[in-house]
């Protein structure tokens, strides 16, 4: 673990002579939520991850946050871990931050996944929803919000299965600073449209989504996987919207197929 800025901590695991994965997780969760992944990957890639400013244990600061900001860390963590053309990992709020730093920088990247996210910004129904939350943290607190929300990211029966495991991500989430949360929601408010530059993209890239996500089906990841020129489609059986929780073996198979033909 270590501080590379006053924003950002950040975590590590693997030879950093290997090629680097850098792995955004989404919201309101933190860098643990891939450590099926770092686990079964660091034998021969070099793991970074991150906790995105606000939540984890990244400082909160004054929680008036930007998508572009949340990019402008992630390119920090680039350059101060000297991660040279590192594979870009990223679900949901992460997918989006994964966007559109390869929107602003492709060159940066040698390969790009996204997980049960979006390309377009919010709707007006999506923006009161996010309207919404903020006034629920206000007037009820953070457990209140992270425990109406949290449940909607998981299918019912992996939240059976996962069971003290959930109960861990449901407290962690629980204890998160109020202003960073609050922060990370108009961040993702103030996100900009990605669609029109996937058809751009000319490194490859891997589109997961679960089979059972309620919040980025597989109906509206599928058209941005045809979009983009390199790409490769897969549906995660029984999984929800947090695909690399649900269904870890069936994530780090998909995984380790497409890096071997990115690095074949």
């Amino acid at each position: 673990m270590s501080l590379i800025n006053e924003n950002i901590i950040t975590f590590s695991k693997g030879d950093p002579n290997n090629q680097p994965i850098l792995f955004v997780h989404g919201f309101p969760f933190d860098h643990t939520m891939w450590k099926n992944q770092i686990n079964e990957l660091s034998s021969q890639y070099f793991c970074v991850s991150y906790d995105i400013r606000g939540l984890g244990e990244s400082p909160v600061g004054d929680g008036q946050y930007t998508m572009e900001m949340f990019v402008d860390d992630l390119f920090s963590v680039i350059e101060h871990m000297k991660l040279n053309k590192p594979v870009l990992c990223g679900l949901s709020m992460g997918g989006y931050i994964a966007q559109r730093a390869v929107e602003r920088n492709e060159k940066l990247f040698k390969a790009l996944i996204l997980c049960d996210t979006k390309s377009e910004p919010d709707n007006n129904d999506a923006k009161l929803k996010r309207a919404g939350g903020i006034k629920s943290i206000n007037e009820s607190g953070v457990k209140s919000f992270v425990h109406a929300f949290i449940p909607n990211c998981f299918e019912e029966e992996s939240i059976i299965k996962l069971g003290d495991v959930y109960k861990e991500i449901l407290e962690r989430s629980s204890n998160f600073s109020a202003t960073g949360i609050k922060g990370c929601l108009l961040a993702m408010i103030s996100r900009t449209d990605t669609t029109e530059f996937l058809s751009e993209i000319k490194i490859p890239v891997l589109v997961v989504c679960g089979e059972k996500d309620k919040l980025a089906p597989p109906h509206i990841m599928e058209p941005i996987a045809e979009t983009i020129i390199d790409s490769e489609f897969h549906i995660i059986p029984g999984a929800g919207h947090m695909t690399p929780l649900e269904n870890p073996e069936a994530v780090n198979k998909v995984l380790k197929y497409f890096l071997s033909r990115v690095f074949k």
